[in-house]
């Protein structure tokens, strides 16, 4: 998500104190390795796939017992108002790292992280896009995941963000809308002790087939982070008639399972032919190659159903329209 700013502190700031109190209060059973293992980096799981013990980013997501186990974080959640996809707490030990990187992935493309300062020190930095900030205990931040970003813990004390990932809704975009204008008025959201919030969790976050209007989408955001280029203009070409087959059989058979055979060689075919356009020469400007950007917004997702079994029915065809 971009915002008119790589780093965005929201109006809004919650009790550091009541939040490290619970932190504080979890069994050390509930931190578990960072998915990728980073040195370093730890986590515990508030949000998952079906709540389960499992950093998995696709599917119904639902609340672990460690959030339970949280009521103000359940507090804040509930005031923020948004949908919620998968969120945990983030630990990074003393001279620990997130090393410098870029968000690529699909789950990027569609998700706002929200960073939340529970327990952290002077030696705390997160960059991103050039720009360096601390986050202070309590504070809401956002950030522009597109761009190159990095955090280093160079204090003597154990970091700890509470990390909420949302595709939006509820009071959010109020919120951005605010630090973008310039607010100075902050809110602060004070314990209170009410019963257990009703909160809005992601069932669907990934398509079975991929709509040609949301590749279009995706395209554009792409071509326009490309830097000039030789080849930009065939790539370019290339990509606009693959979206013109696509919504072609799109039109045809929509998100029917049964049509992924076709919808499968629209990828490949393009895919093979874009690299044979040169569209591993082309960057984007936070200088990721294009084509990688395009495989993990396009090819891994658009067809999700191909990764599904699917029930055959007796005598089954598809044909094309006459």
């Amino acid at each position: 998500m971009e915002f008119s700013k790589p780093l965005l502190r929201l109006p809004i700031k919650f009790s550091a104190d009541q939040l490290a109190a619970e932190v504080k209060a979890l069994p050390a059973s509930a931190w578990t390795a960072h998915p990728q293992h980073f040195p370093g980096n730890s986590a515990v799981r508030l949000i998952t796939a079906g709540g389960q013990p499992t950093d998995a980013i696709e599917g119904v997501m639902g609340p672990t017992p460690q959030l339970f186990a949280c009521p103000y974080v359940m507090q804040i959640m509930e005031t923020i108002g948004s949908v919620w996809g998968r969120s945990r707490l983030m630990g990074l030990a003393p001279g620990a790292e997130v090393p410098v990187h870029v968000d690529s992935h699909y789950y990027w493309r569609t998700h706002i992280r929200i960073h939340i300062p529970v327990i952290t020190n002077p030696g705390v930095s997160f960059t991103c896009g050039g720009e360096t900030v601390h986050m202070a205990p309590g504070e809401c931040w956002v950030f522009n995941s597109f761009l190159k970003h990095e955090v280093h813990n160079r204090g003597d004390e154990t970091r700890v963000h509470l990390v909420l990932d949302t595709v939006g809704g509820g009071r959010l975009t109020d919120l951005i809308d605010a630090a973008e204008a310039g607010s100075q008025e902050t809110e602060l959201l004070e314990p209170s002790g009410a019963e257990r919030p009703r909160l809005a969790y992601e069932r669907v976050n990934v398509p079975v087939v991929m709509s040609p209007w949301e590749i279009r989408c995706h395209v554009d955001f792409i071509l326009s982070k490309a830097t000039d280029h030789p080849k930009l203009a065939a790539v370019r070409k290339r990509i606009g008639r693959f979206i013109e087959d696509w919504a072609a059989l799109w039109a045809q058979f929509g998100a029917d399972e049964r049509a992924v055979g076709q919808y499968g060689q629209l990828l490949m075919g393009v895919r093979r032919d874009l690299v044979g356009e040169g569209s591993e020469e082309i960057r984007l400007t936070n200088e990721v190659v294009l084509q990688h950007i395009f495989d993990r917004l396009i090819i891994e997702v658009a067809l999700q159903a191909a990764r599904r079994p699917r029930p055959q029915a007796a005598g089954a065809t598809l044909r094309r329209a006459s």
